[in-house]
C-alpha cells in the first residue's frame, strides 16, 4: 500500500486533471452495451492517463464485473478485480485527503465509496461477511460525507440505497455480522425511493440504478405482484435498449417467480 501510495504522489502533476464527466459516461456506455472487454481496456488506459484518479479504476473494475455477471460466472477474474479496487481505493482515499476545494473533495468521495462498494460487493461473494460489513460501513461514512459537502450528488444515493436496502434484506449472518460491526438496520422503502431518484436522475448511476432497482422490486415482488411487474418492465426496458448485453436479455427471458 505504501508503494502505491507513494507512486501516486510522484506522479506528474501535468496528468492530475480529472477525466471529465462525458469520458467516463463514454466508458460506462461500452460497459451496458455488452462490451465488456473494450470498456476495460478503455478504463485501463484512462487509469495510465490520470494516475490519481479513483474513477478509472474503479469503473474498469466495475466492467470486470459487468463481464462476470453476463457470463454467469460472479468471481471470474476475481483477483483483477481486487486489483483494480484496491488501486481506486488508494486512490479515492489520496484524493479525498489532498482534495482544496469541497467539491473537488465530494468528488473524491464518491468515487472512493464507489470502490469500497463493490468491493464489499465481492467479499459477500465469498461469504466474507466481516470484510463486507467493513468495506460498506466505510462506503456509507465517504457517501454520507460526499453528500454533506455536496448536496447535489444524486449518484452518492446509489451506494447508500444499496447499503440500506441489504441491511433491511440481509441473511441471519449478515444481520448479525452487521449488528456486531455497528451497521444498525435498513429501511427498505427509503432505499427502493433513493434508487428510483438515481435511475430518474443520476449522472453516473443512472443506467446502473435502473438495473439494481428493477432487481429489488423483482425481489419485493415475490410478495407484491405489481411490484414484480414493475422491475419485469424495467428490466424489459434495459434490455431493449442494450440488446448486446447478456446480463440484461437473459435477465429478460428468465420466467417470473411467483409472489409468496
Amino acid at each position: 500500500m505504501l508503494l502505491v501510495l507513494g507512486l501516486l504522489a510522484a506522479a506528474p502533476l501535468e496528468a492530475q486533471l480529472p477525466p471529465s464527466p462525458s469520458d467516463l459516461i463514454s466508458g460506462q456506455e461500452l460497459i451496458y452495451r455488452g462490451r465488456f472487454g473494450a470498456a476495460h481496456l478503455y478504463f485501463t488506459e484512462l487509469m495510465a492517463e490520470r494516475p490519481r484518479e479513483a474513477a478509472p479504476a474503479a469503473l474498469a473494475a466495475s466492467a470486470l464485473i459487468w463481464w462476470a455477471e453476463a457470463r454467469d460466472e460472479e468471481t471470474w477474474l476475481a483477483d483483477s478485480v481486487d486489483a483494480l479496487l484496491e488501486a481506486a481505493v488508494a486512490r479515492g482515499r489520496l484524493a479525498a485527503d489532498s482534495a482544496i476545494t469541497g467539491a473537488q473533495k465530494a468528488e473524491a468521495l464518491f468515487w472512493l465509496g464507489t470502490a469500497l462498494g463493490y468491493r464489499a460487493r465481492q467479499a459477500e461473494l465469498r461469504g466474507a461477511f466481516w470484510r463486507a460489513a467493513q468495506d460498506a460501513k466505510a462506503m456509507r461514512q465517504a457517501l454520507d460525507e460526499a453528500v454533506l459537502l455536496d448536496s447535489t450528488c444524486v449518484d452518492c444515493l446509489l451506494g447508500i440505497a444499496v447499503y440500506e436496502y441489504a441491511l433491511a434484506r440481509a441473511g441471519a449472518v449478515a444481520r448479525l455480522v452487521a449488528r456486531i460491526i455497528g451497521l444498525g438496520g435498513g429501511d427498505a422503502e427509503r432505499a427502493l425511493a433513493m434508487m428510483r431518484r438515481v435511475a430518474d436522475e443520476g449522472l453516473y448511476g443512472r443506467t446502473e440504478a435502473r438495473w439494481v432497482y428493477a432487481n429489488a422490486l423483482l425481489r419485493e415482488g415475490e410478495r407484491d405482484a405489481a411490484l414484480r411487474e414493475e422491475g419485469r418492465r424495467l428490466i424489459g426496458e434495459l434490455a431493449l435498449q442494450f440488446p448486446e448485453n447478456p446480463a440484461f436479455t437473459r435477465a429478460a427471458q428468465s420466467p417470473a417467480p411467483e409472489p409468496r
